[in-house]
């Protein structure tokens, strides 16, 4: 198939630009970037903005399959930029007549008191979802890979604190999944028609908190850390903190750090593993393959 990547130099993205490609697909890859970013040989690279609308002139020409995995939370107003770029794809795959559209999102818990950047993940999809055309939209909790904002922190943290007095959110449960796995998701979901048109919900094999994924990347990483959580860091506050800690950048990490205190659980309704089965790789592997990994 012809497939194109809008967001293709991104964490996720460029993954799977050789992921598609290693399967003999014909890949468009697109961002801003696309002619600088050394794909390999035999990808086509479309440099466009979504910001830009003249740039997207011929994006989705003669495509059959699109990944929307463009996320603006670099922007202070990034929920209206996204917004705006969801409705840009989704006018031009309409037009072009792309049969399929597959949107990386967020789990979100119990879909109540939604975080600005939750809350954003469930905007686009609504906007994507009017598109003429099969949309299917992956929902993942924290992605564990090198160039993860979400396990940039969790390593920074682990790197620079042996005693954390830490925001209560750190117990909050979810399932990481590593960054191999949601590409092997994205890709396997493509031979497998059940997947058209639905949500699905993506994880790893194990329910952690960020506690215990803070624990257990200290472990890897042979350090030892001292944990104290403590309820006076409300979600505003904790954003601050993470200014202080981390590399990420401060408008990355706000955002992030407000959607940290819902529950990001696989729905056992809605997870993909019932449908694509995949020998998930362990949480502990992954972490060791994201601080190995050059």
């Amino acid at each position: 198939m012809k497939i194109l990547i809008a967001g293709a130099t991104g964490f996720v993205g460029r993954r799977l630009v050789r992921a598609l490609h290693d399967q003999n697909h014909d890949v468009v890859a697109f961002s801003r970037s696309a002619s600088e970013a050394g794909f390999p040989s035999g990808v086509e690279p479309f440099e466009g903005d979504f910001g830009d609308p003249a740039s997207l002139e011929g994006m989705c020409d003669d495509v059959d399959v699109a990944y929307y995995l463009i996320h603006s939370l670099t922007a202070e107003n990034f929920a209206e930029l996204d917004r705006t770029y969801a409705r840009r794809f989704r006018q031009r795959a309409s037009t072009a007549g792309v049969d399929r559209v597959i949107y990386l999102s967020g789990i979100s818990g119990n879909e109540r008191d939604l975080s600005p950047h939750l809350a954003s993940r469930r905007e686009v999809e609504a906007v994507l979802e009017g598109g003429e055309y099969e949309l299917t939209v992956l929902r993942a909790a924290v992605i564990i890979g090198r160039g993860s904002a979400s396990f940039r922190i969790v390593d920074d943290l682990t790197d620079r604190l042996p005693l954390m007095v830490v925001p209560t959110w750190v117990r909050t449960p979810g399932n990481p999944i590593a960054v191999d796995d949601a590409v092997r998701y994205l890709v396997r979901l493509l031979s497998v028609p059940e997947t058209r048109g639905k949500i699905f919900d993506i994880g790893g094999p194990s329910v952690l908190s960020y506690e215990e994924l803070l624990r257990m990347t200290a472990n890897v990483k042979n350090k030892r850390v001292l944990i104290i959580p403590v309820p006076v860091l409300t979600p505003e506050l904790s954003s601050h903190w993470l200014r202080l800690t981390t590399d990420v950048q401060y408008r990355i990490a706000r955002p992030l750090a407000k959607s940290m205190r819902h529950p990001v659980t696989v729905d056992d309704d809605r997870d993909l593993q019932n449908v694509v089965p995949i020998d998930q790789t362990p949480i502990k592997t992954a972490i060791n393959q994201a601080l190995t990994v050059n």
